[in-house]
């Protein structure tokens, strides 16, 4: 056990190969094979970086306050004068770590779907680009990794280009969760940061926003093919103030990893889910996956479901500071059949039939 454990640490620190040199020392036994021993760790790798989504950021902010009451705080208060400090960070572009997005656990954690990026068209490094993703899913497995991490090679694919996924804005007001989701690139999802990396950070970004958001995830569910977007136009006029290329991109698979419970509209579960999404600022779904040592429970692991994510044509667009809104809902519209195209070429090469539709709502 302590070779597992030390091996699955090397992993974490991006020494993958210790894995390698740790599988030879393992005694001969069938239950530790080494495909079962990469299976599992592929399993502990989502498991963490969910729990890490779930928990990181409150059981820190805990533990710094308890610091202050133990004879630790002073530790605890060099590290709030530093937050303090360096408040403003994830607002002006972050600190990405190529050493962190680049660790060797998200190969793992890629693997464990698996998950995998398609490029469909080149993209110019003299223009910046904000993406929208779909669907969300619960936990927008497809976006972190392809664009939170270089699991997948988004760098070799589009050289020139560097990412960030924008999430949650209160996630980067909880210690060593902001940083830790800094270090992969990831930025707030709000105006002021956006608008830092098109208009600050000089060409060959590419902001990908899940412009559903919680709202979508409650419409999360393996058959379901739909997406929010209808009267989701502020992603669309943020990329005309800054003249930056709209690009659709669509994850098949996303949604088939959980199991969810739809509620219907107008039903009291539905209507409370409403309200603490906009109270909260994420959607309470009731799902579940599969247990971590049996596909057959229950748990929270999601199932091994292949994520395909393909990143569509891009849409050239002008620069226009105060864009009417007969050009915003043109540029939307242009927007809206460009993503509906990318999912009807694609649909039956990724399990689904040519009378599927793309719901949009």
């Amino acid at each position: 056990m302590k070779t597992i454990l030390a091996a699955y640490s090397g992993v974490l620190r991006g020494t993958g190969s210790s894995i390698l040199s740790a599988l030879q020392d393992l005694p001969s036994a069938s239950w530790l094979s080494r495909s079962k021993l990469e299976k599992q760790l592929q399993v502990i790798s989502v498991l963490q970086w969910i729990l890490t989504f779930l928990v990181l950021g409150a059981t820190c902010t805990v533990a710094l306050i308890y610091m202050f009451c133990t004879d630790c705080w002073i530790i605890a208060a060099m590290y709030t004068a530093w937050l303090i400090f360096d408040w403003n960070t994830p607002k002006e572009g972050g600190r990405r770590s190529s050493w962190v997005r680049n660790w060797t656990v998200w190969t793992y954690f890629r693997d464990y779907f698996p998950i995998r990026l398609v490029k469909t068209h080149n993209l110019l490094p003299n223009r910046n680009y904000v993406f929208g993703y779909h669907p969300h899913g619960i936990f927008c497995f497809g976006a972190f990794c392809n664009f939170g991490t270089e699991a997948t090679g988004f760098s070799k694919k589009f050289p020139g280009i560097k990412p960030s996924l924008a999430t949650l804005a209160g996630n980067f007001r909880m210690p060593v969760l902001r940083d830790y989701l800094m270090s992969g690139g990831i930025c707030p999802v709000n105006r002021n940061s956006i608008d830092y990396i098109l208009s600050h950070s000089g060409t060959g970004n590419a902001v990908i926003i899940v412009v559903g958001g919680s709202a979508e995830s409650l419409d999360c569910t393996p058959g379901m093919n739909v997406v929010t977007l209808k009267n989701r136009k502020g992603f669309v006029k943020l990329a005309l103030q800054k003249g930056a290329d709209l690009v659709p991109v669509y994850s098949f698979g996303e949604n088939e990893v959980y199991k969810q419970v739809i509620f219907e509209e107008g039903s009291r579960w539905r209507m409370a889910q409403r309200r603490l999404q906009k109270l909260l600022g994420f959607a309470p779904c009731l799902f579940h996956g599969r247990g971590l040592f049996s596909a057959d429970s229950w748990g929270f692991v999601p199932y091994c479901k292949t994520i395909t994510t393909i990143v569509g044509e891009p849409i050239t667009v002008p620069k226009i500071e105060e864009p009417s809104q007969e050009v915003l809902d043109q540029y939307h519209a242009m927007y809206v059949r460009s993503l509906t195209k990318l999912f009807d070429k694609y649909k039956t090469r990724f399990g689904l039939k040519e009378s599927d539709i793309l719901l949009i709502q």
